[in-house]
């Protein structure tokens, strides 16, 4: 069409400088001859470029092992009726192609060797042809654009998987950007083929695995000598590894017979969630609300999910899950509802495993301090019941029913098939902070797997073995109890303490361990004894005290006050009353007796004597005389109040003017 375009304006421009000299040489009858042959020139090109434009035909296989060749070219044929007719050489010919592509069988072909094909539109009475291409067909090889992409993180490593074309590794182009602002980054890379999933592998580095990203692939093959790329793959967005576990929060609500559990659990990151992202959660018992029906898997788009559950431990597990992969497994482990005080089973309950029930039927053994699923009876597992339930062997029993779509536990017992004595004894037994007369022992308890049935108590005994007759003494432990105190032992003797589990079957093996208790301590027991003593000593005291202060009031008369002389004032200090300041020492004694009257005589008429010891001059002698009468007189007054009480006379000594001794005699 550009040789046709450029013959054309040539050829006009031809004319024009000919029509020019025509007409000054020749005349009109030449000018009218070369428009004409113009006119008729410009019509016949006029009709081919109304199947404009038409690219060449591309023929290939889609990989090496097919015998169909996939023929393709590209026109605007909207609004139009166009029919193709595809060129092999001069010999072969397809016509009456309606579409821009055609598939031929390899036996109408020559594929082994070089040929020309092209192809020719027909729109009207109009025909318009491609330009030639030649090649080798059976060496021209062009995958289908690639499908079933899957892409996951490892470290900074983009890994991308998708179907493989043929079973030979193939050449892949990578292109990736972080959003539409980013330019395109390419990697041209030799896939891996897996034959197990029958497709090709291939790991894009050093990429960011916090961050999203936009993909689009092509690949072709490796094996022929004129391969051709694929179409581009969809774009595909590659969300954030979810590295870490979801963090799950579970709030427990006990009901009857039943508990409510509700999970919650932080969103994950926005370049994680892109385009989108779900959570999937299963668990070990339920389906649809009842306990003993085939597990669901329950996914969501929310980050919190209600359920029920039954008294017997479940396990909840939740992962979030992208284009990119899944993040780690969250378990959420609930325990079995507590129960401190479990009771063996009924006896019924031997009746009921024979019956047909639509009862959900649990028996879990303890291990590991948790409960492990032993075995379930339903109608359809009734074989399996009897292979797993075992004699000797302690299991927790459950019993569910399921009602309005809600599990509830309507028993829960430990169950034994058959009781046996316990096989070994309790584990490392200990005797410690013994005293004179105690000492405390403690020990590990019976393991399930050893105890062979319903453990009821321990038995603790002491045994003297320093007598030519043993004495035992047993208590009785409960056994939920790891330790024991024994009291009231005798000192400085040796004990054998032993210790056995009980069953209904009986004692088992005895753990024993021997210890000497302690002397008395003396000194302890003298301070204690002088701390009780020093006591009473304070306590006697005190009540000698008071009983003291009671007899002292009617035994012991009062002390009279001593009588204050009043003397006359003077105008000056006569010399005898300096004498008597000076040598107020000279009185040594002052005694008072009492008389005694005798018969017929009048206490009035008795009269007081005294006695003194006078040392000194004539004015002491003076001084004295004056003291003694105004003494006497006091007395006298004194003396009339007492004859009414009749006490006995006191002795009165007087040294210095200010003790006063005093002392009763019989009359």
């Amino acid at each position: 069409m550009e040789h046709l375009a450029l013959s054309l304006s040539s050829y006009t421009h031809t004319c024009k400088v000919l029509s020019l000299k025509l007409m000054e040489t020749l005349g009109w009858t030449s000018l009218l001859r070369c428009i004409s042959m113009f006119l008729v020139f410009t019509s016949s090109s006029g009709k081919g470029s109304e199947c404009e434009p038409l690219s060449s035909p591309q023929c290939f296989r889609r990989n090496n092992e097919s015998t169909v060749y996939d023929c393709e070219w590209r026109m605007n044929t909207t609004g139009r009726s166009v029919i193709f007719e595809l060129h092999f050489g001069d010999i072969d010919s397809f016509g009456n192609i309606r579409e821009t592509h055609i598939q031929i069988i390899e036996e109408k072909l020559i594929k082994s060797r070089r040929v020309e094909f092209w192809v020719e539109a027909h729109m009207g009475g109009s025909v318009c042809k491609s330009n030639k291409t030649s090649g080798i067909l059976n060496q021209i090889v062009k995958f289908e654009a690639p499908e079933d992409i899957s892409v996951t993180w490892f470290q900074n490593h983009l890994n991308v998987t998708w179907k493989a074309a043929e079973k030979y590794p193939a050449l892949a182009e990578v292109w990736f950007r972080i959003d539409e602002t980013k330019p395109w980054e390419k990697r041209v890379k030799t896939t891996e083929f897996r034959p197990s999933k029958m497709a090709y592998h291939l790991a894009v580095e050093n990429l960011q695995k916090h961050t999203s990203y936009q993909v689009k692939l092509r690949h072709r093959t490796m094996v022929t000598g004129n391969p051709l790329w694929s179409e581009w793959s969809p774009l595909i967005i590659v969300p954030a590894e979810l590295e870490d576990k979801l963090e799950v929060n579970v709030t427990l609500i006990q009901l009857e017979g039943t508990r409510k559990v509700t999970l919650i659990w932080k969103p994950v990151d926005h370049a994680a969630a892109v385009p989108s992202v779900s959570y999937i959660l299963r668990d070990t018992q339920t389906s649809e609300g009842c306990p003993c029906k085939e597990k669901e898997i329950h996914p969501t788009d929310k980050t919190e999910y209600t359920d029920y559950i039954s008294y017997s431990p479940v396990n909840f597990s939740v992962i979030a899950r992208n284009a990119a992969g899944s993040s780690p497994i969250a378990v959420v482990h609930i325990p079995a509802e507590p129960a401190p005080h479990l009771k063996p089973c009924d006896k019924k309950l031997e009746e009921a495993k024979r019956k047909e029930t639509n009862n959900c039927l649990e028996w879990y053994k303890l291990q590991d301090g948790d409960l492990k699923l032993v075995a379930r009876k339903t109608k359809r597992d009734r074989k399996l019941f009897r292979k797993s339930i075992k004699d000797y062997v302690g299991y927790i029993y459950f019993e569910h029913q399921c009602i309005d779509e809600k599990p509830k536990t309507v028993q829960m017992c430990l169950y034994y098939k058959k009781e046996n004595v316990p096989k070994i004894a309790p584990q490392d037994l200990l005797a410690f902070n013994e005293t004179h007369n105690s000492v405390t022992l403690s020990w590990k308890a019976i393991p399930e797997d050893d105890a062979r049935g319903f453990l009821t108590h321990y038995n603790v005994c002491s045994v003297k073995i320093n007598l030519e007759k043993e004495h035992i003494e047993c208590h009785t432990a409960a056994a939920s109890l790891s330790e024991y105190r024994l009291e009231n032992l005798t000192p400085v003797t040796k004990y054998n303490f032993t210790v056995a589990g009980v069953t209904i079957a009986g004692e088992g093996p005895k753990a024993t361990v021997t210890l000497k208790t302690q002397p008395l301590n003396l000194m302890k027991g003298w301070l204690i004894l002088a701390l009780v003593m020093a006591f009473l000593f304070i306590f006697l005291l005190m009540a000698c005290s008071c009983i003291w202060k009671k007899m002292k009031k009617k035994i012991l008369v009062p002390l009279p006050k001593p009588p204050i002389l009043e003397f006359a004032p003077h105008q000056g200090k006569s010399v005898h009353q300096d004498m008597l300041e000076e040598n107020e020492e000279v009185v040594d004694e002052v005694t008072l007796h009492k008389l005694c009257p005798k018969e017929g005589e009048d206490l009035e008429e008795t009269t007081m004597s005294l006695n003194f010891d006078i040392k000194g001059t004539r004015a002491d002698a003076l001084s004295l005389s004056s003291t003694q009468q105004a003494l006497r007189s006091s007395k006298e007054e004194e003396m009339t109040n007492m004859e009414q009480e009749e006490d006995a006379l006191a002795l009165l000594r007087y040294r210095k003017g200010l003790i006063f001794d005093m002392k009763t005699d019989e009359c």
